[in-house]
């Protein structure tokens, strides 16, 4: 189906472009989402007659998505998800979780808007693309773990991907702990023979 763009769409077109796309996406999307025209010569007046309309009003969106990008760049939104002990998670989190994940944070995000290739299947820190506006994008990141504990041990840099992870960690510990009874316990031992050393002078 031919269509006239009335706003920029990626990998696709300018406002105004006349294009060629699948039936389905016109209209199950382009159409529907007052994205673009049937390209008849009867709605190419019609662009023509409100493109000074359509101009500003792409223009205000473009400056309304550039504030949100300002609040939402950088951010990082936590998700809680069960996972073995490699990391992988037993569902996944896709785009209609991310979306009211940000709603819930403030940010009113469509699906269509967060660019995620395929859903997020491992635990792990993964940045993400909001698509605000044709022209203005942001990244945020999406740290998804087990517990909110683990979600701030990996904002800390820690890998707890893991199966090992958190045996290791606890081992880890117990073994500084027992290192340090065992560093107490030689100083105490240590003390005491010099003050028998420091007896033994002064009784001499």
């Amino acid at each position: 189906m031919d269509v006239i763009l009335l706003e920029r769409i990626a990998k696709l077109g300018q406002m105004g472009d006349k294009v060629r796309v699948r039936d389905g996406y016109a209209r199950n999307f382009l159409l529907p989402q007052g994205k673009a025209l049937r390209a008849t010569e009867a709605n190419r007046k019609r662009f023509e007659s409100d493109r000074a309309q359509l101009e500003v009003r792409n223009l205000e969106r473009k400056s309304e998505a550039e504030q949100v990008a300002v609040k939402l760049d950088g951010r990082s939104f936590i998700v809680v998800r069960q996972a073995g002990e490699t990391g992988q998670l037993y569902g996944s989190v896709s785009t209609r979780d991310l979306a009211e994940i940000l709603d819930n944070g403030g940010f009113k995000v469509a699906r269509n808007q967060i660019a995620l290739a395929q859903p997020i299947k491992a635990i792990g820190l993964h940045q993400v693309s909001i698509a605000l506006h044709p022209d203005v994008e942001t990244l945020v990141t999406v740290n998804v773990a087990r517990s909110d504990d683990e979600a701030e041990r990996q904002a800390r840099g820690e890998d707890l991907t893991s199966p090992l992870a958190e045996e290791f960690d606890e081992e880890d510990v117990a073994d500084s702990e027992a290192a340090v009874e065992t560093d107490d316990a030689t100083g105490a031992a240590a003390n005491d023979d010099m003050v028998e050393e420091a007896e033994d002078t002064t009784v001499t």
